[in-house]
């Protein structure tokens, strides 16, 4: 643990930069995977996010829920499309 805080401390301000880059990119990837493929909940996904990001499980649930947006409504039954269109 020492050696990775020794590490830290001798970064540059351009890799200190580019790890708090990776490490967002990382965190809301589900949101970013939630623009392409489940529009419709992006705002949700993003704001949970936030705490998901603490927890693996949480996270790897919401990168389902970002990518079965589309797909999940392309196999639903008629009648619940319907209802669905109609706000209901």
């Amino acid at each position: 643990m020492n050696d990775i805080l020794t590490q830290f401390e001798n970064a540059s301000a351009l890799q200190l930069s580019v790890i708090i880059l990776a490490m967002g990119l990382v965190w809301f990837l589900p949101f970013l995977l939630a623009l392409v493929f489940n529009r419709r909940q992006a705002k949700l996904i993003a704001i949970a996010c936030v705490p998901a990001g603490l927890s693996v499980v949480a996270w790897s649930a919401l990168m389902v829920w970002s990518v079965t947006g589309k797909a999940a409504e392309k196999y639903l039954p008629k009648r619940v499309k319907a209802k669905l269109e109609a706000g209901g």
